[in-house]
Formats: C-alpha cells, sequence, structure tokens
C-alpha cells in the first residue's frame, strides 16, 4: 500500500511543510510585523509581512471573512486533486512525482496558515537596489520550483511525460 515512491513523497511534503511553518514561527517570533532584517544588502532582506490574499497579493485588499472562507475552500479542493495525483505516484515519472510534492507542501503550509490565522506570513523580500520583487515565504517558494520543474520537464521533451508504466510497456 505505502510503496517506497509514495512514502518519499509523503516524507518530502511532510518536510517542506515542516519547514516552511519552522522558518514562518521563526520570523512571527523575532520580528515584529514589517520589522526588517537586511541579510544581504540591496538584494535580499527579512521582512514580515501578513498576506490574507493568494501569491503576489492577489485578493489581499479588504477584509473579508469570505475571501478568507474561499481562499480556504479552494485550497483544500487543490490539495484533495494533488494527494490523489501522488497516490498515484508509480504512474507517474520522477519529475512529476518531485514537482507535485514540492506543490503539495507548500500548498500544505500555506493553507495550514489560512484556516490557522486568516493570513499567511511572508518574510522574503528579494531585490536589486529599489526594485523589489513580491515578499514570499518557503511555501511558495516550493510551490514556484515545483510549477516549474513541471513546466521545463515538458517544454524539454514536448509533451507531459507519460506513465512509467506505459514507459516500461514500450507505448
Amino acid at each position: 500500500m505505502w510503496s517506497p515512491r509514495r512514502l518519499q513523497a509523503l516524507f518530502l511534503v511532510l518536510g517542506i511543510f515542516a519547514l516552511d511553518r519552522w522558518t514562518k514561527w521563526q520570523v512571527e517570533t523575532h520580528l515584529g510585523l514589517y520589522d526588517t532584517r537586511v541579510v544581504l544588502p540591496g538584494y535580499l532582506n527579512i521582512v514580515r509581512s501578513e498576506n490574507p490574499g493568494v501569491a503576489f497579493g492577489i485578493f489581499a485588499e479588504g477584509a473579508s471573512q469570505t475571501r478568507t472562507f474561499l481562499l480556504v475552500g479552494v485550497s483544500l479542493a487543490v490539495l484533495g486533486v494533488l494527494a490523489a495525483m501522488l497516490w498515484k505516484i508509480e504512474a507517474q515519472d520522477r519529475t512529476t512525482g518531485f514537482s507535485l510534492s514540492l506543490i503539495s507542501g507548500g500548498a500544505l503550509g500555506n493553507v495550514f496558515d489560512r484556516v490557522r490565522f486568516g493570513m499567511v506570513t511572508d518574510f522574503l523580500d528579494f531585490h536589486v537596489g529599489p526594485y523589489h520583487w513580491y515578499v514570499f515565504n518557503l511555501a511558495d517558494s516550493a510551490i514556484c520550483v515545483g510549477a516549474c520543474l513541471m513546466i521545463l520537464s515538458i517544454l524539454l521533451t514536448g509533451k507531459a511525460h507519460p506513465p512509467a508504466a506505459a514507459k516500461e510497456a514500450g507505448v
């Protein structure tokens, strides 16, 4: 029932979740809201911010319980789809399984925050001089890296990877 690949995926998902929660906890306990710590002058700051919306500050304007409820609902639905896909990891190539695990771990970290706090703590502030990217967190990074790996894999092969069983059968 729990194949080695399923267990690897589960440990990666839980590892990303744990690392994301730990980093957010560190920021939440050591920095006040909007406090800044310079890490690499001119390039990287740690800035505690709270994002009630989604990526890139979308839906962050205005306070609304409905928004939080909808974001949690959509996030849980996405997590359900990802879990179903990961359950069938044996039928997927390694890159797809790894990508889905990264995305799932990040999504789990952010949905946990939304359920518990109604918002997500962001803290990584990359910039070049005065030009700042949106502040984000480790969960966001895992989601983006997973999605980019999946897209890159599709672009490099010219198609989505066939299931591993089809490869072995020569289909």
